[in-house]
């Protein structure tokens, strides 16, 4: 089988797919708040999405993570989903804010999504809703239950913990995650995108710091390697319990040196690196030789030879990156 190995030697072997640039909700540290999204004409249709996913899987991609956006918002997105579904793949994983998951999640479970994570991050709901600017945190609470109920071999929380923001409710996440039985990544916010009144350097919470709050109160076991789920997150078990807390730290521990993983935008832009401009358009690809797919996945081979060896952060400067988490791909 024809692998994806770029100039560094690593193995592609997990493909994130942006399906929507659009979101319900408008997190402070993710866009700005009256946003412009994409027009039609300008994202990937659904059945060009499935035909990029299936090129993927041809060169040996195993895993791939369906996100937005909020990827619940597109029409068709849980048939697209169930088709995905259906390729030769090791793992289908979806990211989602949870507040559509309620209606959906038996459905995703049914149709091969084995994990799921869900954003949260606060507790409080007057706190939550300043966070999101229109979020209502009984939804995405109920949606977290029933993803419970659903089936998934594995669902995990996702909280991006900001200075003065949220930073102290990290020790009540993990008790909400233990209780409920789930795992939990703090996530260090990363500088996609210039928003104004949002000052990331002032707000930067490490790892670090996260993980010395979390030791007062809980005891973390180290989770060897093989435990680990293919993306960036470094784990410790939480002793006496089954969850898991993870530490995502673009910042303060770079990850790029076992980097497996590539990203589609809905524009059918291949990002080969979420800190840096390096990308290929695939759209055009599609779009100029409708059929051809030895012509896509050679496009796609090519692309591996600019993938970078690394990102270069700087929380004290602005963004060097100007497209926003949303049209990233969450």
């Amino acid at each position: 089988m024809t692998q994806l190995i770029d100039r560094f030697g690593r193995r592609i072997r997990y493909l994130r797919i942006s399906i929507t640039d659009r979101c319900d909700l408008r997190c402070r540290y993710c866009m700005a708040e009256d946003m412009t999204f994409l027009p039609r004409a300008q994202i990937l249709t659904l059945e060009e999405i499935y035909t990029l996913a299936e090129a993927f899987v041809a060169l040996g991609v195993e895993k791939i993570r369906i996100t937005g956006g909020e990827p619940l918002v597109r029409r068709g997105a849980l048939e697209l989903i169930e088709k995905i579904g259906r390729l030769p793949l090791k793992e289908l994983v979806m990211t989602t804010n949870g507040m559509r998951l309620a209606a959906s999640a038996r459905q995703l479970a049914a149709v091969g999504v084995r994990r799921i994570n869900i954003s949260l991050d606060s507790l409080r709901p007057e706190r939550f809703r300043h966070l999101t600017r229109v979020g209502d945190l009984s939804r995405v609470l109920t949606g977290i239950e029933a993803a419970r109920q659903a089936g998934f071999s594995g669902i995990k929380l996702n909280t991006v913990v900001m200075r003065g923001s949220n930073h102290d409710e990290v020790v009540d996440l993990v008790r909400f995650a233990v209780d409920k039985g789930l795992d939990i990544s703090f996530i260090e916010e990363m500088p996609l995108g210039v928003i104004d009144g949002h000052d990331r350097a002032a707000v930067f919470y490490s790892s670090d710091q996260v993980r010395a709050d979390l030791m007062r109160e809980f005891k973390l076991l180290p989770v060897v390697e093989h435990r680990r789920t293919g993306g960036p997150s470094r784990y410790f078990k939480v002793a006496g319990t089954e969850s898991r807390v993870g530490f995502i730290s673009p910042h303060s521990h770079n990850f790029c040196a076992d980097c497996n993983r590539v990203r589609l935008t809905v524009e059918g832009r291949l990002l080969l690196c979420l800190g840096n401009e390096h990308s290929v358009d695939l759209k055009q690809v599609l779009r100029r030789y409708p059929g051809e797919g030895d012509r896509l996945k050679a496009a796609i081979m090519k692309a591996m030879e600019i993938k970078p060896e690394r990102h270069y952060f700087e929380l004290d400067e602005q963004p060097i990156v100007l497209r926003h988490m949303n049209v990233t791909g969450g």
